[in-house]
């Protein structure tokens, strides 16, 4: 439920007054559906914040709410309760009309059966937002469209139906037009599902390179290889997101297990070279790198600091410590730039142990 993973005290005041300092931002976001037998709820209590630039995969086994996370941020659906904000709009007050042009303008949406108009050639298909959200001229619409097929590699099939082309160009077609109003985020529910793995490949490299270019995908995936290649994992479970760095330092630990320490993370942020843990000092905290990287120090034969090692994003440190009930065997501090980390304190450390 991630109320841990991104600074939510200080995020509160910005959130409420429409100030979030991250691109998108759930908070405390529920939904449930009535049934003839009770409420059914997709999502329990969900916090997610996610950063310009990110690349983002949202894995969890059919029927988990993936989907339903998906639909809240672009407002295709409303959660029950608690506020969705997606730069700086907040996007659950938004009425019918105006949800539409916002959604026009500032989220592509890719589908898993692209969605394309069969009526349309794909050049017409991926001029159709521009015509919807009145952006561009007639002339600037054209020309746009034939710039994004080129982009994705099919400009010389812009006037052919989409039932001429094959299912893989169909999709790069679909990203065209998503692309089609220069959106700062994309969302794609399982848009390689329909895909052979050479084909999908070729998919996930065009989002890479849209996220070189600045870009903020969010990737609804059952690959697991491809999930591989995205910056952030989030792990859905039941209507609950379970932390993805957990999930790969403690892959023998159930979800439901996962999901109670989910709860505990506490994320800290630390200054360029700021000093994070002192080594001889007690230890009582398990970090985890989420943003940025660490420096793990040592004494030179001068006695002057070095830099041991360097911790990437999904590393850990610190737990050895407390496995041991002793100290810290070294010193560590943030890097070049400012680093996130999530941390466990002792007594969740020493449960898992």
């Amino acid at each position: 439920m991630f109320k841990r993973l991104f600074q939510r005290e200080s995020k509160k005041e910005a959130v409420s007054h429409g100030r979030s300092p991250y691109l998108i931002d759930l908070s405390n976001v529920v939904k449930a559906y009535k049934t003839p037998v009770g409420d059914f709820v997709a999502l329990d209590s969900i916090d997610l914040q996610v950063d310009r630039g990110e690349f983002v995969a949202v894995i969890g086994k059919s029927g988990s709410g993936k989907t339903t996370l998906i639909n809240m941020l672009t407002g295709i659906d409303r959660p029950t309760s608690g506020e969705v904000m997606v730069g700086g709009t907040a996007v659950h007050t938004l009425k019918e009309g105006p949800m539409a042009e916002w959604r026009g303008r500032n989220v592509g949406v890719i589908f898993q059966f692209f969605q394309l108009l069969p009526m349309l050639s794909c050049i017409e298909n991926v001029m159709l937002p521009m015509d919807f959200c009145d952006m561009y001229t007639t002339r600037e619409r054209k020309e746009r469209a034939l710039h994004l097929l080129d982009q994705v590699g099919l400009r010389e099939h812009a006037c052919k139906l989409p039932s001429e082309v094959s299912g893989g160009q169909q999709q790069r077609v679909a990203i065209a037009r998503a692309l089609a109003n220069d959106p700062p985020i994309l969302v794609a529910d399982e848009p390689t599902g329909n895909l052979d793995s050479q084909t999908a490949l070729s998919v996930i490299k065009l989002f890479e390179e849209l996220v070189k270019q600045g870009k903020t995908i969010l990737m609804v995936t059952h690959d697991q290889d491809l999930a591989k290649r995205v910056t952030r994992t989030i792990i859905i479970s039941d209507g609950e997101i379970i932390d993805g760095h957990l999930a790969r330092l403690f892959p023998d630990l159930s979800e439901s297990e996962l999901v109670g320490i989910t709860h505990n993370l506490r994320t800290k942020t630390y200054q360029p070279h700021e000093t994070i843990i002192t080594q001889g000092a007690q230890a009582g905290t398990f970090y985890i790198v989420t943003k940025g990287t660490v420096d793990v120090l040592s004494q030179g034969e001068d006695g002057t600091p070095i830099v041991k090692e360097e911790l990437q994003i999904g590393q850990q440190f610190g737990g050895d410590g407390i496995a041991g009930g002793g100290s810290y065997s070294a010193t560590v501090q943030a890097g070049k730039t400012a680093v996130t980390l999530s941390t466990l304190d002792k007594e969740t450390v020493i449960g898992l142990l």
